[in-house]
C-alpha cells in the first residue's frame, strides 16, 4: 500500500506579488467603503441642525460639522480593525489559491521536461483540486501514449532486424528508441 505524502506549506506568502496585490485590493475596497459611508452620512445630515452643550452653553450647529470629528475617528478605528481582519482572512484565502498554483508551476515544469511519472498532489482543502486531478489524468494518458510509441518502435526495430532491413533504417530506429528513453521518464 503506497503512502500518500501530504504537503504542508511552511510560508504563508507563496507567491508574494500575487498575494500582496490580492490583499491590497481588498483593503482598498474597505477604504472606499469607509469613505463612501462617511460621505453619505455627511450628505444626509446636510441641512439639519444639532444642539449640544459646550462649556455650559447651548450651541446649535450644522449636524455635519458636529459629527464630522466623531465619524472620522470611528472610521479610522474601523478601517484599522477591518484592515487587519481583511489581511488575515485574505492571506489565508489567497494561500489556498497561490499554493496550488505554485505547486502546478513546479510540477508542470518537470512534466514539460519529460517526467511523465509526476503527480500533482494538493492538500485536501486546497482550491482547484479538480484541476490537479485532470492534469494527473492527462499526464497518465501521455505516459501511456509514449509507452505505446516506445513499444511500437521496439517492435519495428525487431521486425526490421529479422527482415534484414538496411542498416541505416535499423540505426535510425535505435536512435529513436534511445531518444524516447532519454527524453521521457515513464
Amino acid at each position: 500500500m503506497s503512502q500518500q505524502r501530504t504537503y504542508k506549506r511552511r510560508h504563508f506568502f507563496v507567491k508574494k506579488s500575487y498575494q500582496f496585490k490580492f490583499i491590497l485590493k481588498f483593503c482598498l475596497i474597505v477604504l472606499a467603503g469607509s469613505i463612501l459611508s462617511t460621505g453619505l452620512v455627511l450628505l444626509f445630515s446636510r441641512g439639519t441642525l444639532t444642539s449640544s452643550f459646550e462649556n455650559s452653553r447651548l450651541v446649535v450647529t450644522n449636524t455635519a460639522s458636529a459629527i464630522l470629528p466623531l465619524v472620522i475617528v470611528t472610521n479610522i478605528v474601523t478601517i484599522g480593525v477591518i484592515t487587519i481582519a481583511t489581511i488575515v482572512v485574505v492571506l489565508f484565502i489567497s494561500h489556498k489559491i497561490a499554493g496550488p498554483l505554485f505547486r502546478f508551476e513546479k510540477e508542470l515544469k518537470e512534466i514539460g521536461e519529460g517526467d511523465l511519472t509526476k503527480l500533482i498532489k494538493l492538500r485536501k482543502n486546497d482550491q482547484i483540486t479538480d484541476m490537479a486531478e485532470d492534469l494527473n489524468i492527462m499526464t497518465a494518458n501521455l505516459r501511456e501514449k509514449v509507452l505505446a510509441i516506445q513499444d511500437g518502435v521496439t517492435q519495428l526495430l525487431e521486425s526490421a532486424s529479422e527482415r534484414n532491413a538496411p542498416r541505416g533504417l535499423i540505426e535510425d530506429l535505435e536512435k529513436l528508441r534511445e531518444r524516447i528513453q532519454e527524453d521521457f521518464k515513464i
